[in-house]
């Protein structure tokens, strides 16, 4: 996927991927790939606050994705922020842009957090 982790804290989750590569059949970034850039971004983040609450394991539940334009080149850049940080559940709103700064695609990723 070449996904690039350029920031990761538990308030904010910052990653690049490139569209090369990660194309549908009509050249376009696959809706697939931004799930799996969003899903990645997120389980960084939520991993990181289950760190501080003593469950550093996350595991997915639930991942849903708005695609609102089509990306055909280029770099596309993912923002996670927490919506909902808890002991047993993280949420976290994925926003992913392209090189011009347009919204591409808006995602929701909630991780179950879990012990050692």
């Amino acid at each position: 996927m070449g996904i690039e982790i350029t920031e990761a804290t538990a308030e904010r989750v910052v990653g690049i991927m490139p569209v090369e590569g990660n194309t549908q059949p009509y050249g376009l970034l696959h809706g697939g790939a931004s799930c799996v850039l969003a899903e990645t971004l997120g389980s960084v983040g939520a991993v990181l606050h289950g760190q501080t609450v003593d469950r550093p394991f996350a595991v997915g539940v639930d991942i849903n994705a708005t695609h609102h334009k089509a990306a055909r080149s280029g770099l596309v850049t993912g923002i996670a922020i927490p919506v909902h940080r808890g002991r047993a559940v993280a949420t976290y709103e994925v926003v992913i842009t392209d090189e011009s700064g347009d919204r591409v695609c808006t995602a929701r990723i909630t991780c179950l957090l879990r012990g050692a």
